[in-house]
């Protein structure tokens, strides 16, 4: 829906005399108050100041960098804490300091059932309890006594071990018993096929691998014939206890028990080989959104210096915070944001995205979702899901009676123009937004947005409608997810903010997409990222770590991402292109697809949009998943009946469809070669379930080109 629009002149007036006389009652006092309460935040009005602010330069003066933080520009900041230079040290630090304080928190499940839809599918819904907490003295004794289980079972020091489980308390603890241990931890997505998992299982070399219950039974078992040298799995489950028909010379245990194993005195006294900064911690398998999954190898130094950069950019960070996980431990992103945490003494309580809120999917009608009883103060999220928050509560705007609309539209706009200048609006949050803010918790003070780009929308709205700040950021596996994140009380769109205090940028021309250094008004290339958060490279891969990484002069590491951006005048970056999503059609037009589908996300009738462009050809196509709700009404307005799968298999309905986000596109002033000439509507969602997706929601694109390539035959070869 469109948030200005033409309104009654009458109710306009009236809604600014009560923010006029509400702002002049409470000035004084909301003044003071909120001086006292934002620490080093500014005072009102002296935010927007703040925003415009130089955030980095370019070191030796030139238009392509490299670009530092202004707090950084004579050295890179590696580290948190004096002497805290491996993740098992940062991990006793904090137990440390926060013995007794909330660590690890983990939901209780009271009831599951099985509920019949609309479509005749059962599904699976559950009642959950309050959460029951690990404090942090309990957590590292808990992770102690697996590493030294770990070791007694045979795993060795410097030897590679995999994780391949759902998020979760006991992700965590496995990660520091090997952390501990120097056991470099070989991650690999839940949802990943088989023939991925075979191979990072194989390439690593793993005799151990820690996996969940449904994990084993559903994708591991069925390929432990193509990995004979696993010879131990450890499930984190506590039941059952035992678990026949397994293929002999691979046993299998419970976590508990190989925890036992590990507080038996004669393996608790054993020596524990600490890790050194430069050893791997992690090998990090990539969600294959380009093929077969590569491992990033991540050292401890790594890790350390990328928490270091993010901690810098959220003020205020300490044990009194609490962190909702729920995205892929597996990611980098949720990896370094909860050892960010842990790292503060944060807590840290676990979800899943269908457990998230109280309409999650796996909710049941009535019960809290794990955001209502958690009530999070920090939150780490992909697109995604924002753009699905976004869309949703936009959607029950529209069902409002016109009253309650205006009063939203007035208020929402008024928001975004008094956060613009540095002001809160607490009269608006209390009586507008309060009741959205409550969808997660209600408590939330930052969000942190990573993955992919955020649309300009959905960032306004989590601004305004969630009452806290957006921190977009952007960093990629290969860099350990640092590289930038936009300082809290900039609420400009569209850019990532400035280069960390643990990293540097600059960039490189690409002549052949027309981007260069030299550029007006921004100078513009590809990112090059370097630091001590750029990784040690791909595993057993060294064609393509001489293709990505490379040494300067200095010894500094840097690593070629292959995004292409432009710097502003204040030093933060903007993502405008990929070199990898460039097609050129066979009229010669350069189309990047990434920008086309992020445009199109913003049209209320597509829930999720793929690009695609033939060399060969001189047009787009595109595979749209249509909002259910959105296209349910367009079809009843046209007078179009039939199921839902028919609807979406219907010529009538694609016309239409194209002719709405037509239009949405041209509003978005899109190039008339750039926006999708033919369409097919895919009446199911694309989950990472369906191998279309990665864990992060990042679209598999040779995967959606194999599964709609009788589609793409039709729209090119005009059937």
């Amino acid at each position: 829906m469109k948030l200005k629009e033409d309104l009654n002149p009458m109710l306009l007036i009236f809604f600014h005399l009560t923010i006029w006389i509400y702002t002049i009652i409470t000035f004084l006092p909301s003044y003071f108050i909120s001086w006292v309460s934002r620490g080093d935040r500014p005072p009102y009005g002296l935010e927007e100041e703040r925003a415009k602010k130089v955030k980095a330069l370019s070191v030796l003066g030139n238009p392509e960098g490299p670009y530092r933080a202004v707090g950084a520009i004579k050295r890179l900041v590696p580290s948190l804490y004096p002497g805290v230079d491996t993740l098992d040290k940062m991990f006793e630090y904090a137990a440390t300091r926060f013995p007794y304080r909330d660590c690890l928190g983990t939901r209780e499940v009271i009831s599951e059932e099985d509920e019949q839809q609309s479509n005749g599918k059962m599904f699976k819904k559950v009642v959950l309890g309050e959460y029951h907490w690990l404090s942090y003295e309990e957590a590292l004794t808990a992770a102690s006594q697996l590493g030294s289980g770990l070791g007694s079972l045979g795993q060795r020091p410097k030897s590679n071990i995999a994780i391949f489980c759902e998020t979760r308390a006991e992700w965590i603890i496995a990660a520091q018993a090997c952390f501990m241990y120097n056991f470099p931890l070989a991650t690999f997505y839940s949802t990943l096929g088989g023939p991925a998992i075979a191979h990072g299982l194989n390439e690593t070399q793993v005799t151990h691998i820690i996996t969940s219950r449904e994990l084993l039974e559903t994708r591991l078992k069925a390929i432990l014939i193509k990995v004979p040298r696993l010879q131990h799995i450890i499930v984190v489950d506590n039941t059952p206890t035992s678990w026949p028909g397994f293929p002999r010379g691979i046993s299998v245990r419970n976590m508990a028990a190989v925890q036992k194993l590990g507080a038996r005195p004669e393996n608790a006294a054993c020596e524990r080989k600490q890790p050194m900064a430069s050893d791997i911690a992690v090998i990090m398998y990539t969600s294959g959104s380009t093929g077969i999954p590569k491992g990033v190898m991540i050292s401890h130094s790594n890790l350390i210096a990328s928490i270091t950069g993010m901690a810098e950019r959220i003020p205020n960070l300490c044990e009194k915070d609490t962190y909702i996980g729920y995205l892929p431990l597996a990611h980098v992103l949720e990896l370094s944001a909860e050892l960010l945490c842990i790292s503060h003494g944060c807590r840290i309580g676990y979800s899943s995205p269908q457990t998230l809120a109280d309409q999650s999917t796996k909710i049941k009608k009535g019960s809290k979702g794990d955001a209502s009883v958690l009530q999070p103060t920090l939150m780490a999220a992909v697109p995604e899901i924002m753009d699905r928050i976004y869309k949703n509560v936009m959607t029950k705007v529209e069902e409002m009676n016109y009253v309650q609309q205006t009063l939203f539209i007035l208020a929402y706009n008024y928001k975004l123009e008094r956060l613009a200048k540095g002001y809160s609006t607490p009269l608006c949050d209390k009586l507008v937004f309060r009741k959205i803010r409550t969808l997660l918790g209600g408590r939330t003070r930052v969000f942190i947005s990573g993955g992919a780009p955020l649309s300009a929308a959905t960032q306004r709205f989590m601004n305004v409608c969630f009452c806290c700040p957006v921190g977009q950021g952007y960093g990629l596996t290969e860099t350990c997810g640092a590289g930038t994140i936009s300082e809290l009380w900039d609420y400009s769109t569209g850019r990532v903010g400035g280069p960390l205090v643990c990293c540097e940028i600059k960039l490189k021309d690409w002549v052949e997409g027309g981007y260069r250094k030299t550029d007006k008004p921004h100078p513009r290339g590809e990112i090059v990222i370097g630091g001590p958060n750029v990784t040690m490279g791909y595993y057993k891969n060294e064609a393509k770590n001489q293709e990505d990484f490379f040494v300067d002069e200095n010894g500094q590491r840097w690593f070629c991402t292959g995004d292409i951006g432009e710097f502003h005048e204040d030093g933060c970056l903007k993502i405008i292109d990929r070199k990898k999503d460039l097609v050129k059609l066979q009229a010669g037009e350069y189309v990047s697809l990434g920008k086309v589908e992020a445009v199109m996300k913003n049209c209320p009738l597509i829930d999720n949009i793929c690009a695609y462009a033939n060399s060969d050809e001189t047009y787009v196509i595109g595979f749209v998943v249509p909002n259910q709700k959105q296209l349910l009404a367009l079809a009843d307005q046209y007078s179009i009946q039939g199921s839902w799968e028919m609807l979406c298999s219907s010529k009538a309905v694609e016309e239409l469809v194209l002719k709405v986000i037509t239009e949405a596109a041209l509003a978005a002033q899109l190039e008339r070669f750039e926006i999708p000439r033919k369409i097919c509507l895919s009446p199911d969602p694309w989950t990472p379930e369906t191998g279309l997706v990665t864990d992060a929601f990042k679209l598999k694109r040779k995967e959606l080109k194999t599964h709609y390539q009788d589609d793409i035959e039709r729209m090119y070869g005009g059937k």
